[in-house]
C-alpha cells in the first residue's frame, strides 16, 4: 500500500485575526508505475494557512502543483498563481476574516503520479471592523466636478496597503489619482480626482476589493462595487463676491446671471472663496447660525437651499436680504439671492456642479475635507496626497 499524503497546517501566532485549522487532510492516489529505482514517492504538499494580512501559500516537495482550488463556503474561488517551476501556490489577495476555506491540491510526484488532496481552515471574526461610506451614490448622475469619495468608519494607518484595493475604471480612459484627507468629520478619507473637470458623459466604476485587509484600525469584511455617471452638459457657477453676481455657464456659454448677496466682510461672517462642488439639494431646510459657532444670528427655515461645505456656506433663497442682492455682501457667510431666482437656479444644477468663487475679502480658501475642495489644490499638489507616491 502506497502512503498517504497528508498536508501539514502549521500554528501562527497572530495579531488582529487568528488562524486555525479546522478539519485534518485527506488524500487519494490512483495506482501507477513504480518510479525507477523503487516506489514512486507521492509529493508531499503543504498548505499554509495565512498570518493576518497575508495570502494563502501551497507548496509541494518532491514534486509539483498539478491544481490548486482554494474555495470559501459559499464556492467562491480565492484564485492565485502557481509559479514557474511547479512548486508553490500563492493566492492572489488575501483569506477573508471570519471565513471557512476548503483546499483541493491535485500534485504530481517526480516519477508522474498524481494525488488529489483536501483541507481546511477557517479565520476567526475580525476583533475590528472597517466599514466606509461611499460617494456619489451608485448609478447616479453627476456634475463634471464630483470626486469619488470614500470616508472610513474606522481609522486607517495602512493607507498604501488600502489604496492598492482600489480601481478605478472610466469610458474614457480619464486621469486622476487618489488622495488622502483628514474628512470635516475628522474621520480617514480619500478621495479620486481627475486631473481637469470630468468630460461630459463619463462613466466611473469602482472596484474595492478591501475583504481581508488590514487597514491599522480594523479589518474590511467585505469589497464593495460602485459607479456612476458624469452628466452630459458641463455646468460652471462662477460667483464674483466683488461684483456681487452669480453666473451659471452651460457648455462654454453664460446663460443666467444673478445678482447675489455674500458674506458680510471684516468678520466670521465671511464667504470662503475658490472652488467648491454642489454636495446635494436640500431644499427647505433650518438654517440656525448657533450650529456655525455665530451666536444667535438666525434661526429660520430657508427654501432652495444647495449645500457647498459641510463647515454650513450654502447658495439659497434669501428674501430678507433683498435690499442688499448686487449692492452689498450682508449674508451670514451664504450666498443668497431673490427666492424667484433661486427657485429657478435650483433646477438649473445638480450635485457635482463646481462653484468657482472670488472675492477680496473672504475667510480664506475652501479646504479639500470641508466638502469636495480638491480642486484647489494644484495637480502636482493633489497627487502628493496619494499614499503610494
Amino acid at each position: 500500500m502506497l502512503p498517504v499524503a497528508r498536508i501539514r497546517i502549521p500554528l501562527f501566532l497572530l495579531t488582529a485575526v487568528a488562524l486555525t485549522a479546522c478539519s485534518a487532510a485527506t488524500a487519494s492516489q490512483p495506482d501507477g508505475p513504480k518510479a525507477a529505482g523503487g516506489a514512486d514517492t507521492p509529493a508531499k504538499v503543504t498548505v499554509q494557512p495565512p498570518a493576518a494580512g497575508k495570502q494563502v501559500t501551497v507548496t509541494a516537495a518532491g514534486g509539483k502543483l498539478a491544481q490548486v482550488k482554494v474555495v470559501d463556503a459559499d464556492g467562491t474561488p480565492l484564485a492565485g498563481r502557481t509559479a514557474a517551476d511547479g512548486v508553490s501556490w500563492v493566492s492572489d489577495r488575501k483569506a477573508a476574516p471570519g471565513t471557512t476555506y476548503t483546499v483541493e491540491v491535485t500534485s504530481t510526484s517526480a516519477g508522474g503520479k498524481q494525488a488529489t488532496s483536501k483541507s481546511s481552515f477557517s479565520t476567526p471574526e475580525a476583533a475590528r471592523v472597517n466599514k466606509v461610506t461611499l460617494s456619489p451614490g451608485k448609478n447616479t448622475t453627476v456634475g463634471i466636478a464630483q470626486p469619488l469619495s470614500i470616508v472610513f468608519d474606522r481609522p486607517v494607518r495602512n493607507k498604501a496597503d488600502v489604496e492598492r484595493q482600489l480601481k478605478v475604471t472610466t469610458s474614457n480612459g480619464t486621469e486622476g489619482s487618489w488622495g488622502w484627507l483628514t474628512d470635516y468629520s475628522g474621520r480617514d478619507r480619500v478621495d479620486w480626482r481627475p486631473k481637469e473637470y470630468w468630460k461630459p458623459g463619463t462613466k466611473v466604476t469602482l472596484e474595492a476589493t478591501l475583504n481581508g485587509t488590514d487597514s491599522g484600525g480594523g479589518w474590511f469584511v467585505r469589497d464593495y462595487r460602485t459607479g456612476f455617471s458624469v452628466d452630459s452638459t458641463a455646468r460652471i457657477v462662477k460667483v464674483d463676491l466683488d461684483r456681487k453676481k452669480l453666473t451659471l455657464v452651460r457648455d462654454g456659454q453664460a446663460v443666467r446671471t444673478i445678482p447675489v448677496s455674500g458674506g458680510t466682510p471684516g468678520g466670521d461672517k465671511r464667504s470662503w472663496r475658490g472652488t467648491a462642488v454642489l454636495m446635494a439639494k436640500e431644499g427647505t431646510i433650518n438654517m440656525n447660525s448657533e450650529t456655525v459657532g455665530l451666536g444667535d444670528a438666525y434661526n429660520r427655515d430657508v427654501d432652495y437651499s444647495m449645500r457647498l461645505t459641510w463647515s454650513g456656506m450654502y447658495a439659497h433663497a434669501a428674501p430678507w436680504n433683498a435690499a442688499y442682492f448686487g449692492r452689498a455682501n450682508h449674508s451670514s457667510g451664504c450666498i443668497g439671492m431673490s427666492t424667484e431666482q433661486a427657485s429657478a437656479f435650483y433646477a438649473l444644477v445638480r450635485p457635482g456642479d463646481p462653484f468657482e468663487i472670488k472675492g477680496e475679502d473672504t475667510k480664506g480658501v475652501v479646504a479639500p475635507g470641508n466638502g469636495y475642495g480638491a480642486w484647489n489644490l494644484s495637480w502636482a499638489d493633489w497627487q502628493t496626497k496619494s499614499a503610494l507616491r
